[in-house]
């Protein structure tokens, strides 16, 4: 497995354009040297899908400065775990997770995790992860009260559709809610359509590895 660098710098060029979009590079299931070899390139900000992978992946890793985001389900029983390893986790979207993050945070204070999403399950479909749109405002307002800094909202858009209507509708939720707050979406597939609808983080993985 390589770097796509020249599909990489591609990607940079169209990101670079919008001055309040940064690029994530989603690493899951990458070795940590391709990992190492994007973060001497300049990189620093990674997303992993899972809290065992990431503490394994970046042990090696750790004098480097880099973000390192939880884009994965979030089981409660690896919440002290992913605190301890992340800088963002980007799925909040429960209030039992909520509950649990302030407990082990009230009982730990030297933890590595200082923000948080919360990932609407946009198109509510069963199988995906994520808060239903109409429960956002009440989970939003439980997260402020356990005072977690909820810095955006993420997304993931039905496969089968047109991401452009998921991305509008996120937009509009953020509007709603907090005009303040940050959109995660947009991936591999479907990024150019993100930025048109102001995506502050675009999450990149498949489209740069071959």
């Amino acid at each position: 497995m390589i770097i796509n660098y020249e599909e990489l710098n591609n990607i940079n060029k169209k990101i670079n354009k919008y001055k309040n979009t940064s690029l994530m590079l989603v690493t899951k299931n990458r070795p940590s040297n391709l990992v190492k070899d994007l973060i001497i390139k300049g990189y620093t900000n990674f997303g992993e899908n899972r809290v065992q992978e990431a503490i394994e992946k970046f042990i090696s890793l750790k004098d480097f400065k880099i973000k390192l985001h939880l884009i994965g389900p979030l089981q409660t029983n690896k919440v002290k775990l992913a605190l301890n390893t992340f800088d963002t986790i980007q799925t909040l979207d429960r209030p039992k997770l909520i509950k649990e993050i302030s407990k082990n945070i009230n009982s730990n204070h030297n933890i590595k995790t200082n923000d948080y999403f919360i990932q609407v399950n946009i198109g509510n479909e069963p199988q995906k992860s994520g808060v239903n749109e109409k429960d956002l405002d009440s989970l939003y307002n439980l997260a402020l009260s356990h005072e977690l800094k909820i810095s955006g909202l993420m997304c993931i858009p039905p496969a089968d559709q047109k991401p452009e209507i998921y991305f509008e509708k996120l937009c509009n939720l953020k509007e709603k809610l907090n005009p303040n707050l940050q959109l995660s979406m947009g991936m591999s597939n479907d990024y150019e359509i993100a930025l048109q609808y102001n995506s502050n983080i675009i999450r990149i993985g498949s489209r740069i590895f071959k």
